[in-house]
């Protein structure tokens, strides 16, 4: 099914100023994007259309995937412990650890996150993290620092925290933000209102 998603400001990533497209329009078939322009231009066909507030970006990249998944803990929200990954108060059986894992996964994605790096050593994070069809990459990882290890965009700039261009012929990895600007996204703190991964909407705010 093709999708039209149109969005008030539209940075795809691919370099400053020819990047960014006033009331653009990405175009997915499937998993992936086969235009990108004003949304002018694109409309008309037989696209079902999405239409969003705020700025259209590529997806971001988590450098943090280890300490998230594997180190801290996300509490259940009938635990009434918060939304923030905290350390656990022990060792974590391997179902604690896989519903950890799939709770901070679904907490990634709401900050437009999709794709991780990071080792990951344990078996119910990496099946968690196959099952949530985010791409894991091999590097390092970076460890929580003192800002917030949720956001991508924490203390550094949006280029830096995008996992790759948005281009025609790629996957349809994206999120939006309510943000007037791309500088507003730079260090964080802007609400995600929505993630897509490989075409699929797996994160919307309500």
């Amino acid at each position: 099914m093709l999708t039209l998603h149109r969005a008030r400001l539209l940075h795809t990533g691919t370099g400053a100023g020819t990047g960014t497209v006033e009331d653009g329009a990405v175009l997915v078939d499937g998993a992936t994007v086969t235009a990108i322009g004003p949304f002018d231009e694109l409309a008309g066909g037989p696209a079902r259309i999405r239409e969003w507030p705020g700025l259209l970006v590529p997806g971001l990249l988590n450098r943090h995937a280890a300490w998230l998944l594997e180190t801290a803990y996300h509490p259940d929200p009938r635990e009434e412990r918060g939304d923030r990954p905290l350390l656990p108060d022990g060792d974590l059986t391997d179902e604690q650890r896989g519903g950890s894992a799939r709770r901070g996964l679904q907490r990634l994605l709401a900050h437009g996150t999709t794709a991780l790096a990071g080792p990951l050593h344990r078996t119910p994070v990496r099946t968690a993290v196959t099952r949530s069809g985010l791409r894991h990459l091999p590097g390092p990882d970076t460890g929580p620092g003192p800002l917030d290890p949720l956001d991508p965009r924490a203390g550094g700039t949006l280029e830096a925290a995008l996992h790759r261009p948005l281009t025609v012929g790629g996957a349809a990895d994206f999120a939006v933000f309510a943000a007037g600007t791309a500088e507003e996204l730079a260090g964080g703190g802007t609400r995600c209102l929505a993630t897509v991964l490989d075409g699929r909407l797996l994160y919307r705010s309500r």
